[in-house]
């Protein structure tokens, strides 16, 4: 077409070849190229040309995963997103979508939640492990079934963690024992191991099939070889108790743990295995978070005596030294997340009910929220939102930028598990006691009340693409049915004739 007839693209009074100029149109924006196709027609031509916009979309975050080839109009493609942003965002702040309770009701008290990209998973007195796909609405929860040991006529130990990522889902339970679910493989689990003591802590790297476990004076790495068979690469020997166990992220060659015993943060290391990042006598730490290249952790110092307050330190774990410290607070640092945080951020909330975000490079305060009305137990931020969760049971959102709080909602029970993307969210409400007053004594008897047992809550944000699908499925109706009856009452979609 007229396209393939231009060869010189006419520049004031010089002629130059089409990949030429449009090596000079690519140094443009979306307002200059706007400009420019008002030029003339060759122009226009050169100002909509397909590689310049999926350039611009490329730049602006949007599309990563696809070619130039996928879209036919990268210039639409480059709308789209950023009004689909717009809208989620407007959304968020207004609380407009569709919210559920992730119900599970057999009378049991929840224990621990985790989640990964929309997929739950929840762990139970029962001893029974649910999963929910989020992302689906229609969904059930499938219930993944525990290894049984040879006592298991009895009632099952309770669950003490779970954890979850894109491949595996991980139960460790109160008896020591822990089993490895595959998401893909179904319900059965494809791996199963044993503690003498109880396990303090669990962990599971985002994107690896590395499992972690803490338990007395040991550190236990699993993972599964080439084959498929599971193994031990590693096991460590610490002095102290473990408080906190998290696997670095996106470590190509064997796992690498960091754990938080008491006053000490070991790098556990199959090379070198009793590595101290740090130590300082008397100075517990009270949370920790690890994303790729750093560790971050809230260490709680004797301020009256020593006139030094609370503070996070974030470690580089390629050179093991102290990058920067910040925050100086009289409460403990009770969370801090800094995997989700955009890059040189670093989020934290205090037992002295406020959320605080850092600017790593200045080594500062960004912004102070005063939050709850009892300490902050999880928290999450990105480019313009946080998202904190307290102990009374408070989940608030805010406005980094203006440091406001947009919305917030209240459940009984602290705020145990707080994520989001960017278009849904979930929080968890998980009661301190696992076996309330009022329960029955003997175990059988599912009569734990529903306002003791905890409570998880998916919330979503698009609503353009859920208009129908975000009503609850019992207020759907179809258009095969002749009359509405029992609650199908059509609130989504009115009858074409009642």
């Amino acid at each position: 077409s007229f396209q393939n007839e231009i060869n010189e693209v006419p520049f004031f009074d010089v002629q130059l070849p089409y990949e030429l100029a449009l090596k000079i149109f690519q140094y443009l924006g979306k307002a200059e190229l706007g400009r420019c196709a008002q030029v003339s027609r060759t122009w226009k031509i050169l100002a909509e040309d397909e590689v310049l916009w999926y350039r611009l979309c490329q730049e602006e975050g949007y599309l990563l995963d696809m070619s130039i080839s996928d879209h036919s109009c990268w210039k639409l493609a480059l709308k789209n997103c950023r009004a689909r942003e717009h809208m989620l965002k407007t959304n968020w702040k207004n609380r407009v979508g569709a919210v559920s309770q992730l119900r599970y009701e057999p009378g049991r008290v929840l224990c621990d939640v985790h989640s990964c990209d929309g997929v739950v998973m929840a762990g139970y007195t029962s001893g029974e492990v649910r999963l929910w796909d989020t992302r689906t609405w229609d969904y059930t929860a499938p219930v993944l079934e525990a290894v049984q040991g040879p006592g298991a006529a009895g009632a099952s130990p309770h669950v003490s963690f779970v954890r979850i990522n894109s491949s595996l889902a991980v139960a460790a339970y109160e008896d020591g024992t822990v089993s490895v679910w595959s998401l893909l493989f179904g319900k059965e689990p494809i791996h199963h191991f044993q503690h003498n003591q109880r396990i303090q802590a669990l962990a599971l790297a985002p994107g690896g099939t590395t499992v972690a476990t803490a338990s007395s004076f040991e550190v236990k790495l699993e993972s599964p070889d080439d084959k498929g068979f599971w193994q031990t690469p590693a096991t460590f020997e610490i002095q102290k108790l473990v408080n906190f166990l998290n696997l670095v992220p996106d470590v190509p060659s064997s796992p690498v743990a960091v754990a938080a015993a008491e006053d000490i943060v070991y790098l556990l290391k199959e090379e070198d295995p009793g590595k101290v990042l740090h130590s300082v006598y008397g100075q517990p730490v009270t949370c920790l978070d690890v994303s790729a290249k750093e560790a971050a952790f809230g260490v709680k110092t004797f301020g009256w005596l020593l006139n030094e307050p609370n503070q996070i330190l974030l470690y580089n774990l390629e050179t093991n030294q102290c990058v920067t410290k910040v925050g100086n607070s009289i409460g403990d640092f009770s969370c801090v997340n800094l995997h989700n945080s955009p890059p040189n951020m670093l989020v934290a909330g205090n037992k002295d009910r406020r959320v605080r975000v850092f600017d790593l490079r200045r080594g500062e305060a960004v912004c102070s929220l005063y939050a709850h009305q009892l300490g902050v137990s999880a928290v999450q931020m990105d480019e313009w939102k946080i998202v904190s969760g307290g102990q009374e049971g408070l989940v608030c959102v805010w406005d980094q930028r203006m440091g406001t709080k947009l919305w917030e909602m209240h459940a009984r029970h602290p705020v145990r598990h707080v994520w989001f993307n960017s278009h849904s969210l979930i929080t968890a409400n998980i009661p301190e006691d696992k076996n309330p007053r009022g329960s029955s004594i003997t175990d059988d008897d599912p009569s734990v009340h529903r306002k003791y047992r905890g409570i998880i809550y998916s919330y979503e944000f698009s609503v353009d693409q859920l208009a129908v699908e975000s009503v609850l499925p019992i207020c759907r109706s179809s258009y095969d049915e002749v009359t509405g009856y029992n609650y199908n009452i059509g609130l989504a979609v009115p009858y074409d004739n009642i």
